[in-house]
């Protein structure tokens, strides 16, 4: 029976414990709200006083935090506990140059430190489902693979470079959290002109979003504006959404027609709706 240490125990931490005891290992948790802690212990889980009790012992430190800030407050606490073989997994959303001067600094005092974002919902944390990206020694990896492998379908080893992982999660965030804005707009719209906004969920299944997505995006990174879908066309069609939706709020829309407008206003309105990236690609 392995012992596994978890610091941070919010939705998702808690939600990976359940989904560890339940593989029969022996897990140590600790949480800066005693009372989330203390919730585990019916199933299995035993609480410590403070991060360095946790982690004693442990084969391996999975922390799952608020940001970079409380990691650097938590590792600095646990340190007197680790020992020189353990390595820490950080599972925290992260600036990624924070993350990176972390990792080179914690690697030159000796620790042994993954960052290890995931794409992973507590429900699905429970069953094993969802990604785990990981970033940093090969050596610290080849460690712990097989564990992390147990805790999601997916795993993504990106790399030595200890940052990629925090980036790659920060991208994939922009493409959930831009899209539920996006949804939200979207209902906005059918609202305004009395479409209940349930009966436009439907209208994602007549398209392919992913080949938007990956479309648009070849376009934009081979600098290809040549005209499929006309800017110009494009931002008619967004001031229709907007006049649509009325007073109605719109988290998306707005900002998306500012960019439309700027560019129009360089002469690139017959071009492709690709523009758009010309300055994100470099």
């Amino acid at each position: 029976m392995t012992h596994i240490a978890f610091l941070g125990t919010g939705l998702l931490g808690s939600a990976l414990v359940e989904a560890a005891l339940q593989r029969g290992d022996r897990i140590t948790v600790w949480n800066r709200t005693a009372a989330k802690a203390r919730a585990l212990e019916a199933f299995g889980a035993t609480v410590a006083d403070t991060p360095a009790d946790a982690v004693r012992g442990a084969a391996r430190v999975h922390l799952v935090l608020k940001d970079d800030a409380v990691v650097e407050d938590v590792v600095a606490a646990l340190r007197p506990g680790l020992s020189p073989d353990t390595v820490i997994v950080d599972h925290t959303t992260t600036q990624p140059a924070e993350t990176a001067e972390r990792a080179h600094r914690l690697r030159a005092e000796g620790v042994r430190y993954l960052h290890c974002p995931v794409f992973i919902g507590p429900a699905a944390a429970r069953e094993g489902k969802g990604t785990i990206m990981a970033a940093g020694p090969r050596a610290d990896f080849d460690a712990v693979r097989d564990a992390l492998a147990r805790m999601a379908q997916r795993l993504e080893y990106v790399g030595e470079r200890p940052d990629l992982a925090a980036v790659y999660k920060l991208c994939g965030n922009a493409y959930i959290i831009g899209i539920a804005a996006l949804v939200a707009d979207v209902f906005s719209v059918a609202s305004g002109a009395g479409v209940p906004p349930q009966d436009v969920v439907q209208v994602v299944q007549w398209f392919d979003p992913s080949s938007v997505i990956t479309g648009r995006g070849k376009k934009m990174l081979a600098r290809d504006h040549s005209p499929s879908f006309e800017l110009e066309m494009a931002r008619k069609d967004v001031r229709l959404m907007q006049e649509t939706a009325g007073d109605r709020p719109l988290a998306v829309l707005p900002a998306v027609a500012a960019r439309m407008d700027a560019l129009i206003a360089e002469g690139r309105g017959a071009d492709d709706l690709a523009v758009m990236g010309r300055d994100a690609v470099g």
